[in-house]
């Protein structure tokens, strides 16, 4: 009876795939059914949402080892041994979350806390970086001064770099984009200016060699020094190393504000000259001034796809940004590594003044579009400072006596660092709209926090943004459904990037999955106090392995790495 049931649902479920878009090819082997022996996690009457986008169904789900080897009607699992059962009844069974912005890598190096508490307590099992800078490639030079320029990094290659995360140990599986800036630096330093042939030549031989290590493709942020250095012509040379592997190029924009509809039509250009998917991080229109332009933004896009260009995009679901108080800066002030040098130079300090006041370039001023009341101070560190933290700089300027330039200034100078902040620039109505977009995906802009130990303040988009989705824009607001929402979380960045095994709830796939309850899942981090855990995701496995049991993280340490399509590794 048991073969005659599992038989029925088997055929099931592959016409209810057969109405979805296609998951990535499995190697893994196929599962040799219920009386294949015991299983070691059953998760029985949950509500699963395989991240196909198709609806719920009710469904049991086993275990085995690193992958899942069964999803069968309910009751079917009730007879099979197995080492621990889970009760998910009316609980959300789906696949874990893939965060496609994140900032961890400090937590999968050296003496950092590689199990990432802030991101797996709201259902994230897989992590990718990238966004401008990564740890590798790098030349001699570079990890002689790593950590003293932008864009430098401490492994000569980016699959160096892969393997030191691996064997540091991770919660969460990771991969990562190859930073647009870092392939920068390795070919001009920090110099403004066009890339020459040759420079051009030792670029794109270093993305040639990450895409073999495994890069995604290249990630570049387009309104940092020395990103935004870097000319149209010379990003689609740069993508065109990563168009034989199947590389994505995945940018923020030269400008997400007044040049905004202009920097998507660059995106555009650059993927369409290079033969490379286009990507744009965390979409928005910032400035109150912008926000009209939103809608736009989102016809541009469905226009391109219309037309035959592969362009999506991701976002976080919140009104404010997060970046250095340096972005208040025009980026030559920043040329050469020479900001501090210049913020202390008399005639250098009015002219960054004079642009600041009277924008006479095209860049991305962030004060100005956020205003000192909308400009959040958060990662102070000098003790005189530490008591602005969480100020509006307008405030800290009244409090010090000195106009908002001024204090500005001075601080990032003082400080001699970036100087966490955050900006105020979105229309929470352009959030929800945008959410509901189909090739919309989900990422955090942030890196994995632990609260118990952080000190300072942070973005709670680090604590909250899977769960607030899932809560405020699913639950409360009915902005899209759960199994769209689920989808944009898990196989929608699964597929794009072609990760294999991952992203859907499959027999064969790895075990990456989160049970969370609907009616109560939620974000409790808050821009005044942002060190608060999620609630409501109970159980996360990672590979097979539980890293959040009853909402409490076990401390263990699965995590695998991903890889692009290029990487030599795989088996062809």
């Amino acid at each position: 009876m048991v073969r005659t049931r599992r038989s029925l649902w088997t055929l099931l479920a592959a016409v209810v795939a057969g109405c979805s878009a296609a998951p990535p090819p499995s190697t893994a082997p196929a599962p040799s059914g219920l009386d294949a022996g015991s299983y070691d996690v059953v998760i029985r009457g949950g509500r699963i949402v395989d991240g196909t986008g198709n609806a719920w169904f009710p469904g049991d789900l086993g275990i085995r080892a690193d992958r899942i080897v069964a999803i069968t009607l309910p009751g079917a699992l009730d007879d099979a041994p197995a080492a621990r059962r889970i009760d998910a009844t009316g609980r959300v069974v789906a696949p874990g979350f893939i965060d496609i912005q994140s900032h961890s890598r400090g937590s999968f190096l050296a003496d950092g806390d590689g199990r990432v508490v802030s991101k797996v307590t709201m259902g994230v099992t897989t992590e990718i970086m990238g966004e401008s800078t990564t740890n590798g490639p790098s030349s001699p030079d570079m990890m002689q001064d790593a950590g003293a320029q932008a864009g430098v990094s401490q492994f000569a290659t980016f699959g160096e770099w892969m393997d030191a995360m691996g064997a540091h140990g991770a919660s969460v599986n990771f991969g990562s984009f190859v930073g647009a800036s870092t392939i920068r630096v390795l070919g001009m330093g920090l110099a403004m200016g066009e890339a020459g042939s040759s420079e051009r030549r030792l670029m794109q031989q270093a993305v040639r060699q990450s895409m073999l290590d495994g890069a995604f493709g290249v990630a570049s942020a387009l309104v940092y020094p020395p990103g935004n250095f870097a000319s149209t012509d010379e990003l689609v040379s740069v993508n065109r190393a990563a168009a034989p592997f199947g590389g994505v190029y995945i940018t923020h924009m030269r400008s997400e504000a007044d040049n905004y509809l202009e920097a998507i039509d660059e995106a555009i250009e650059i993927g369409t000259q290079a033969g490379v998917p286009v990507e744009i991080y965390h979409l928005k229109a910032a400035g109150q001034r912008n926000w009209s332009k939103a809608e736009l933004a989102v016809q541009k896009i469905d226009s391109a796809r219309a037309a035959g260009v592969d362009i999506q995009a991701n976002m976080y679901p919140y009104t404010a940004g997060g970046t250095g108080l340096d972005a208040c800066f025009p980026p030559w002030a920043s040329a050469d590594g020479r900001l501090f040098a210049n913020l202390a130079d008399p005639d250098m300090r009015a002219r960054i003044r004079q642009e600041m006041e009277v924008q006479t370039e095209p860049w991305e001023a962030f004060c100005s579009l956020a205003t000192p009341e909308g400009t959040m101070l958060l990662g102070l560190e000098l003790p005189e400072h530490r008591q602005y933290r969480g100020w509006w700089l307008g405030d800290i300027a009244e409090d010090m006596g000195k106009d908002w330039i001024d204090t500005a200034m001075d601080l990032v100078m003082t400080e001699r660092q970036r100087i966490s902040t955050m900006y105020f620039l979105m229309s929470e109505e352009n959030v929800a709209m945008q959410l509901a977009q189909p090739w919309i995906k989900v990422g955090t802009d942030a890196g994995g926090l632990d609260p118990t130990t952080v000190t300072g303040l942070a973005h709670p988009r680090a604590y909250g943004t899977f769960t607030r989705i899932l809560g405020k824009y699913v639950r409360e607001e009915g902005v899209l459904p759960l199994e769209d929402a689920v989808r944009k979380m898990s196989s929608a960045v699964a597929t794009r990037l072609k990760i294999r095994d991952r992203g859907f709830l499959r027999e064969g796939y790895f075990a990456d999955v989160v049970i969370f309850d609907p009616q109560t899942v939620a974000d409790h981090a808050t821009y005044d106090e942002p060190h608060q855990l999620s609630s409501g995701v109970e159980h996360v496995f990672v590979n097979g392995v539980a890293v959040v049991d009853d909402g409490i993280h076990t401390g263990a340490l699965p995590g695998q790495p991903v890889h692009g399509p290029g990487w030599s590794g795989w088996v062809r």
